[in-house]
């Protein structure tokens, strides 16, 4: 070997490597492709009937899955760090979005939730999840040493408490979910296990006001117990049947009969359910092991990022994305009240979508940042 290329592969190995996590990236293209397939199935009489396009469903879903993989790519290509400086610009616009929502929004389903522009509906509940998680992520990565106390842990949380009042007035589901990010994020970040058993029996509580005082809301708990004693309960039934008829190994892709406007919500709200009816108990198995795995590798790169902003970005996003899968299939199973609350990267929605895959790229950054070992060869791979 000649001198030159001598120098050239010395320089070769001093060249500091970083980490990717394509495992991650190979999981959630197997999300993304599963849930157009999925939605194809289950959207595809409705769109025939309402709009006279089979596809109708499955292409919106594709442009607005287009738009998020190039969000996810930039923000690959560009890095999470100049989220931190932003955190706090989005908070209040992300609050700001949420209070006008409820006076300049369209309704749908009941609910005033989203802002209409033109075909679009932009929902800015799930903007303010992932406001939140950079917020939060900000807030402790500043300073964390201060999080060791009780007042600081308390004085985090009345940060995020008027997300969480707006949001419930018109999507408790929601509200909930943002409030359990929070939890979970500074838990992790806390020192103080008394103070968090405090506000989780005051969230408790919270939740059964909000509850009590619209009766709609009561009346769940009612429908809960005995659906087949309901109207309202006649989607929690039709999807139970869904899931009872798809047995083991299903009735075969494309062959749900629940999903002939039996289902109401089946493209979204319900989707679980027409999964178990077409795919059987093995199929939705095999869903939530790929849903595990995906937490699972957000995990390893929470532990192995660089910095506590990207660390907490990373555990912030674990934790909305788990929370929202357990939410849904308790849903569907009829474990908690029916409540609105979608399958990340399966269900029908723009807005949900395009945010959930803005928050892919976010941890996918996380990873792209993590240095090899320089004495590591370069197909290494983190496991821990």
């Amino acid at each position: 070997m000649s001198e030159a290329n001598i120098k050239k592969f010395k320089r070769s190995r001093t060249k500091r490597l970083y980490y990717f996590d394509y495992s991650l990236f190979l999981m959630l293209i197997i999300l993304f492709a599963f849930g157009m397939v999925m939605l194809y199935s289950v959207s595809a009489y409705q769109g025939n009937l309402k709009f006279g396009d089979s596809a109708y469903y499955l292409k919106r879903q594709a442009f607005f899955g287009a738009a998020g993989m190039l969000i996810l790519f930039i923000m690959i290509k560009v890095g999470y760090s100049f989220l931190d400086k932003l955190s706090g610009l989005l908070y209040f616009v992300s609050l700001i979005l949420c209070v006008a929502v409820n006076f300049m929004g369209s309704s749908g389903g009941g609910s005033v939730r989203w802002f209409r522009l033109g075909p679009l509906n932009i929902q800015p509940s799930e903007i303010a999840k992932v406001a939140v998680i950079i917020f939060l992520a900000h807030l402790i990565s500043r300073s964390n040493k201060s999080l060791r106390s009780t007042a600081s842990i308390i004085k985090a949380f009345l940060l995020i408490l008027p997300f969480v009042v707006v949001i419930a007035y018109s999507n408790l589901s929601t509200a909930i979910i943002v409030a359990g990010i929070a939890f979970i994020m500074l838990f992790v970040a806390g020192k103080k296990s008394l103070v968090f058993i405090v506000l989780l029996i005051i969230g408790a509580l919270g939740v059964v006001l909000f509850i009590v005082f619209q009766g709609y809301r009561s009346n769940r708990i009612l429908v809960w117990f005995h659906p087949e004693d309901y109207t309202e309960g006649f989607q929690t039934m039709q999807a139970l049947y869904a899931i009872g008829s798809g047995g083991v190994f299903g009735r075969g892709l494309g062959a749900s009969m629940q999903k002939l406007g039996f289902v109401p919500a089946a493209n979204n709200d319900m989707i679980f359910s027409i999964i178990c009816e077409e795919l059987g108990i093995i199929g939705a198995i095999g869903l939530m092991i790929l849903y595990i795995l995906f937490a699972w590798r957000c995990l390893v790169i929470a532990l192995n990022a660089v910095d506590q902003f990207g660390s907490f970005l990373v555990i912030g996003i674990m934790t909305h994305i788990s929370l929202q899968v357990v939410l849904h299939v308790a849903v569907c199973t009829n474990s908690i009240p029916n409540t609105g609350v979608t399958l990340p990267y399966i269900s029908y929605g723009g807005s949900a979508l395009i945010m959930l895959l803005f928050e892919a790229g976010i941890v996918l950054s996380v990873s792209a940042k993590i240095p090899i070992p320089a004495e590591a060869d370069e197909g290494t791979v983190l496991t821990q």
